[in-house]
């Protein structure tokens, strides 16, 4: 399964899916996505799901499912836009509480025996370099930590150019 996590509008996103290839989800912002509250829930009370029930509550499932994982965010600071990153974050039940040790650093352990693809696209106007450097430095981590089998970073200046890179 393909899965794309993106933040633009709905009339801007209209159309991009027709005529793909497979299985693919779509994890866009209806409106009703809330905070993770850091209850760990996830991994104590319903472990594998979020214990907020606003649709949003088994994204870690989802991340277990999909093959390629395709984020488009708009690049705030070398950053995910806030829905992105509030998607991010209500993905932590993919991965269990307990730690293991790679490469001398402290990692949550894998729950699932999973990995797929993560490719990032980024987009904005006057994207510096700074923005660029700490966007791949974040994106690398963000795949170590979520047991991608590797990660692209590419940024864009216009939606026309994402959508021929994600097709």
């Amino acid at each position: 399964m393909r899965m794309i996590v993106h933040d633009l509008q709905e009339q801007e996103f209209a159309g991009w899916a027709e005529g793909g290839q497979g299985e693919l989800t779509v994890i866009s912002d209806n409106g009703t996505i809330r905070q993770c509250m850091g209850c760990f829930g996830c991994w104590t009370r319903t472990p594998g799901a979020c214990v907020i029930r606003d649709g949003y509550n088994n994204l870690g499932e989802l991340l277990s499912q999909s093959d390629e994982l395709i984020i488009i965010s708009k690049c705030m600071y070398g950053s995910y836009s806030p829905f992105v990153l509030n998607v991010l974050n209500r993905s932590i039940s993919y991965v269990l509480p307990y730690f293991v040790t790679k490469n001398g650093e402290t990692h949550h352990r894998n729950r699932y025996d999973h990995q797929f693809a993560l490719s990032v696209h980024f987009y904005g106007d006057d994207i510096t370099e700074a923005e660029k450097g700490t966007a791949r430095t974040l994106v690398a981590a963000n795949s170590l930590n979520l047991y991608s089998t590797g990660n692209h970073v590419y940024f864009h200046d216009s939606l026309h150019s994402i959508k021929e890179a994600v097709q």
